[in-house]
């Protein structure tokens, strides 16, 4: 998104939120078809300790060494992976021209062992009448489809047309096809596309297989109706005409738009006689753990309709007194403060809502007849409800929440600017003049003649701002320059300015800041969040009291979010109080607030619980608060209730694939050797993909794993391993411990051998009497990733709070858990991937994974054991260095390169 709302009106702010979502969502779903030869199976046997670094191809800072990554350039959901003549064909969502999300195209990557990989041309690129979206690629041996010919079967793809505003089914999504009759190196598109179109916006990513019979057979097509949550399923004899067969859905988690489905049957624990088959529905928001994930079902299907085993029913009421419900169809007492001047008495309302509200994404999960829902007039209403006071006489409060995720930062919810002295008369300069006549100057697009701005952010403070996205001779990301203020003394111990727009990382080669200059040095800079919303920040600039300073803005970036808006620059002495742009439940006591809890980004409710033993007898009340005007900027809440025990979230009770942020739109291979089934997820996450901090490429693919079911108690469960080829890649393990030795208290890093950023950690330890205990990986003094298992809630977890690079996204920040027992020796087995910057763990021989990305501080790259409140036991640990498997030929390149400077 480019530059600020703040002129548009109303009305037009709602269609592009709406719009913005639909289209990002759409864009979860795409990539798949293209062409080329197979890549080398090329292997290097270098040492390790000896690896060269720098900023050539495969060697830029947290650039994957043996996951697949693209050269350049955004790259999202793999499509159409398929095995052909001894070649795995992976395409993928890309943009072909820049680092975010946009242009939605095929890339294409081959390989002959799933670890080295090739990138290829583009396969399918976009046009002017349609984006490509996600699908499937299929060999039709029998040339049903008749693209082929007798002896040269087509590959054919089946996809998804975004359709753009130049087509006749502009704001459509269909599904076409596409087919190569040279083993995927071209492809055409067919003539009479689409081959099924449900004039629906939201119906997107075909996975095709062929389904024997006994008198033949034919094609399967699982896609979805995102907005619904269904499963839709088609058959057809010639991959053109489709004829519908049933439906499924909804099911489970149902909290954002179910996307990238996949059906295929598997034999539990290698029994022919016993086969059940998987239904893979990815969905985003609403993961387990945020944001994207994916769930999966087990059951049957006969050829027309699949049955799931696992759908779980939905559940009552937890045992408790009730505090509030709103079931009668008034707030109860509540005081509800809506903010005047809308269309409508919104956010709340004069009483509760009884579900889903007009321009809203279907509301679930409440219980009763009604709900609090602020989305009363969309987003863009502000207000907040406090409930009457109560005693607290439980340990815990149980309630059900939904809406948006943006937490409670501050006790600030206005925009007013601190007390002090501003500078610079806010920007508001006289009507016909520039900021050339205040003393300022500038270079390139940001000549001073050109700002201040009167449009663009919001938050503005006055009429005026300074925004370099709407500077130079057209507005744009693109516009470059300098930006500098006269000289003003700092007479105070704070600035205190309000800013918005976007911000660069350092690997990104731009600088995109705001910095104060003292003595012509940079003595302290500052940046947006990638939002249009502007917000205080400041400085503390107490060591330079009473010298001479000067304000500079440097706009050297391009691409999305590559400007920065300013206002209201202030003298202050207090430090700067960001306003809480929050959409929140809270328990207040005293006056303050005591315990917090905000939505997912869902339209679903579910369980939240406070602990408050420790207030027991106190007064207090719940209060609702609605702080937010953007992109899920509502509240949901419902059933408060006090009880003895906490409530468990229904989303933990369903199965998911993996438990981490960064696995998603895994779907997996056709057409492979011997039955086996390998999957491949999309190693990011929605909620802050386009930001993460690499450059020239964005996002990279996880370890393709070999999936299996097995016989659990509570019923036949989906596991994974990395397929064997990547253990393939190991060099003799580098650190080893066998012996068994207690953990005590602390962390203990290991000796240097075990060091590394591309190596297979597979360790085994007893809890013993630890409250937790595990390992650190890509640690240093200051920071590290924690694999650890937490004892009393038996759960494996991976906290990436404080390893490394964490700042680029407010969302990023994360702690995953996976509910894992220890086995029956009581022992905790792990086998950790670690890659730079992913970390991939496997748990208790692959029944619960966890994939989450990493951003490590420069050279860490330590292992460590830990424990904490009490003594674990560890059993056995191996440290395996791996091979780099991408982009050899740079690597050999540059090797090469050194070889001869020496």
């Amino acid at each position: 998104m480019k530059g600020g709302f703040s002129n548009m009106h109303r009305k037009e702010r709602r269609s592009i939120r709406i719009l913005s979502a639909l289209t990002l969502t759409g864009s979860m779903l795409a990539g798949t078809l293209a062409g080329g030869g197979p890549a080398a199976a090329g292997r290097t046997d270098e040492n390790p300790a000896a690896r060269t670094t720098g900023s050539a191809l495969g060697q830029e800072p947290y650039r994957p060494a043996y996951h697949f990554s693209p050269a350049k350039n955004w790259m999202n959901d793999p499509n159409g992976m398929v095995y052909h003549k001894g070649v795995y064909h992976l395409f993928f969502q890309h943009n072909p021209s820049g680092n975010t999300w946009g242009n939605m195209s095929w890339g294409h990557a081959t390989s002959r062992d799933l670890v080295h990989w090739q990138e290829q041309p583009v396969a399918i690129p976009t046009d002017d009448q349609e984006d490509v979206f996600s699908g499937s690629v299929v060999v039709d041996t029998s040339n049903s489809s008749g693209f082929g010919t007798e002896g040269k079967p087509p590959l054919v793809a089946i996809y998804t047309s975004a359709y753009k505003d130049a087509s006749p089914h502009r704001g459509l999504q269909a599904q076409s096809l596409a087919y190569s009759l040279n083993d995927g190196q071209t492809w055409t598109k067919y003539g009479a596309n689409p081959v099924l179109n449900r004039n629906s916006a939201n119906f997107r990513d075909p996975k095709v297989f062929w389904y024997s019979t006994p008198d033949g057979g034919y094609w399967v097509m699982t896609a979805v109706e995102a907005a619904d949550h269904k499963v839709l399923l088609y058959k057809s004899t010639n991959l053109k005409d489709w004829t519908a067969l049933s439906e499924f859905g909804p099911a489970n988690a149902t909290g954002g738009l179910w996307e990238c489905p996949d059906l295929f049957p598997l034999a539990v624990d290698g029994d022919p006689n016993n086969v059940k088959w998987v239904m893979v529905v990815n969905i985003n928001p609403g993961g387990v753990a945020g944001g994207s994930a994916g769930q999966y079902f087990v059951g049957n299907f006969d050829g027309t309709t699949f049955t799931s085993d696992t759908t779980k029913p939905s559940d009552a009421l937890p045992a408790g007194t009730p505090i509030a419900d709103f079931n009668d169809g008034t707030y109860n007492g509540w005081t509800v403060r809506n903010e005047p001047g809308n269309w409508k008495n919104g956010p709340f309302g004069d009483a509760p809502a009884a579900g889903t509200l007009p321009g809203q994404n279907i509301v679930g999960g409440f219980v009763g007849a009604g709900l609090v829902n602020s989305f009363n007039d969309g987003d863009w209403p502000l207000g907040s409800m406090s409930s009457p006071d109560f005693t607290v006489d439980s340990d815990y409060i149980n309630f059900l929440v939904g809406g948006g995720q943006h937490p409670r930062v501050s006790d600030k919810l206005d925009n007013t600017p601190p007390p002090g002295d501003l500078l610079f008369n806010g920007f508001e300069v006289p009507d016909g003049s520039t900021l050339a006549e205040a003393g300022w100057t500038g270079t390139g697009d940001l000549a001073a003649s050109y700002q201040p701005a009167t449009v663009g952010g919001d938050y503005v403070i006055g009429a005026k701002r300074i925004n370099t996205f709407e500077t130079g001779g057209a507005p744009g990301d693109d516009r470059q320059g300098t930006l500098t203020s006269p000289e003003f003394t700092l007479s105070r111990n704070f600035i205190n300015l309000l800013v918005g727009g976007g911000h660069r990382s350092p690997e990104t080669g731009q600088v995109l800041e705001a910095q104060l200059l003292v003595d012509g040095n940079i003595v302290r800079t500052l940046s947006g969040d990638d939002a249009g919303q502007l917000n205080w920040k400041g400085w503390d600039v107490s060591e330079f009291t009473g010298r001479q300073a000067r304000l500079r803005i440097v706009d050297q970036a391009t691409g999305g979010w590559g400007h920065l808006t300013l206002d209201h620059v202030m003298l202050t002495d207090q430090a700067a109080v960001p306003r809480s742009d929050e959409t929140t439940v809270n328990l207040v006591v005293d006056g303050q607030v005591v315990r917090t809890a905000t939505g997912a980004n869902s339209e679903v409710l579910d369980w939240a619980t406070w602990n408050v033993a420790e207030f027991r007898g106190r007064s207090a009340h719940i209060s609702i608060v609605d702080n937010n005007r953007f992109g899920w900027g509502h509240i949901l809440a419902d059933e408060f209730m006090a009880s003895t025990q906490p409530a468990k979230p229904r989303i933990n009770s369903y199965d998911w694939l993996d438990y981490g942020r960064d696995y998603y739109a895994s779907v997996s291979f056709g057409n492979m050797p011997e039955d086996k089934r390998v999957m491949l997820g999309w190693m990011n996450n929605w909620d802050y993909a386009n930001s993460i901090p690499t450059s020239p490429w964005r996002s990279a693919m996880s370890l393709p794993r070999e999936v299996g079911l097995t016989q659990t108690p509570a019923g036949p469960r989906l596991t994974q391993q990395a397929v064997k080829q990547v253990d393939g890649l190991a060099y003799a393990p580098s650190y080893q411990s066998t012996a068994g030795e207690a953990i005590t208290p602390g962390t203990h890093v290991l000796p240097p051998s075990a060091s590394g950023d591309v190596q297979r950690i597979d360790v085994t330890f007893a809890p013993g009497t630890a409250t937790k205990s595990g390992i650190t990986v890509l640690g240093d003094s200051a920071s590290s990733t924690v694999i650890g298992y937490h004892a009393a809630t038996k759960e494996l977890y991976i906290d990436r709070g404080n390893s490394g690079n964490v700042a680029f996204h407010p969302l990023f920040t994360s702690l995953d858990s996976a509910p894992v027992s220890v086995d029956a020796q009581g022992n905790v087995t792990l086998r950790v991937y670690v890659d730079r910057s992913s970390v991939e763990v496997f748990a208790q021989a692959g029944l619960r994974t966890i994939t989450d990305q990493v951003f490590p501080a420069e050279g860490a790259n330590q292992v460590a054991l830990f424990a904490e409140g009490g003594t674990a036991h560890l059993k056995s640990i191996t440290v395996t260095p791996l091979r780099q498997s991408m982009f050899l030929d740079s690597l050999q390149a540059l090797k090469a390169g050194g070889k001869a400077r020496g």
